[in-house]
């Protein structure tokens, strides 16, 4: 149920107000004005001045529902609410009532309602007692009301803890920040024993499989140099081991490894492996276009 203010025109208040048109308070006291209008001093009350019945209220309690008046009427008064003392409590609630029908008849229906039920219970209070089956006590006819009043309050004070932990927007704003990043992939640098030990191992099988023959060969190293950037150009990646053919001979691998080294040495390809100890991959170097 909404929450609501009711309010009450005090006919004291009006009535002094009213009458301090014809006042005879002068107009300046030691050169100070007695009100101010606006942030200006206001010397001498306007002629024509209107105060709208309604103009000065007084707020009363606030409730939200006629459980919640109730459970208040009873727990500020200290009653026990296992014990309700039905004829006090049903004629200050009465009272209130008469308040906001007022005000606001629709909102009394829900207190009237309440009060309806207050009343039964206070001339079944009154009736004799029925007689209840051997063994069993008579039903008290408050019974019923004072449990939804006890899970009303349980339920009120949950809320009332709810609303006291920290609450995004309202004690706390959460914080965001954005980062710009470019994610750039980092290939493990190649070092100089994993390609001597590389360079070995191709080197050793090139001898166990050479056979002795004597000739001269005019060996070029730009020429194994164009030889490996087409071998690369077919494929993303190329084993180390795949760029050399032992079956040619040991001068040969020696001219192909020269024929590589310089190709690093000149940036156009790379020398790279996906981790430590893993086997080491040629590929074309990267130019950003």
């Amino acid at each position: 149920m909404s929450r609501q203010h009711i309010a009450e025109p005090t006919g004291d208040a009006l009535e002094l107000a009213v009458a301090g048109q014809a006042d005879s308070t002068p107009d300046v006291i030691d050169g100070v004005g007695f009100a101010r209008l606006y942030g200006e001093p206001l010397f001498q009350l306007p002629t024509d001045l209107y105060i709208p019945p309604d103009a000065l209220e007084v707020f009363l309690e606030a409730f939200e529902g006629p459980l919640d008046l109730l459970l208040y009427l009873i727990r500020k008064q200290n009653f026990n609410i296992l014990d309700i003392p039905m004829a006090q409590v049903t004629r200050q609630y009465l009272e209130y009532v008469d308040q906001i029908r007022v005000h606001n008849l629709e909102l009394a229906a829900e207190y009237l309602l309440m009060a309806a039920m207050l009343i039964e219970i206070k001339s079944r209070m009154l009736l004799p007692a029925k007689q209840a089956e051997a063994g069993e006590e008579a039903q008290d006819p408050r019974a019923e009301l004072v449990r939804r009043l006890l899970e009303y309050e349980q339920m009120k004070l949950a809320a009332f803890e709810l609303n006291a932990l920290p609450q995004l927007g309202r004690d706390f704003v959460r914080t965001q920040i954005y980062i710009e990043q470019s994610i750039v992939t980092r290939w493990p640098e190649v070092h100089v024993a994993d390609l001597q030990a590389a360079w070995a191992d191709v080197f050793k099988r090139a001898r166990l499989i050479q056979h002795h023959k004597i000739s001269r060969e005019e060996l070029s190293v730009r020429e194994h140099m164009t030889g490996i950037l087409r071998r690369l150009q077919s494929a993303k990646f190329v084993e180390f081991a795949d760029l050399f053919d032992p079956s040619r001979g040991a001068p040969v691998l020696v001219v192909n490894f020269i024929a590589l080294l310089e190709l690093a040495k000149e940036t156009l390809i790379e020398i790279t492996q996906a981790e430590a100890f893993a086997p080491i991959y040629v590929r074309l170097a990267y130019s950003p276009t």
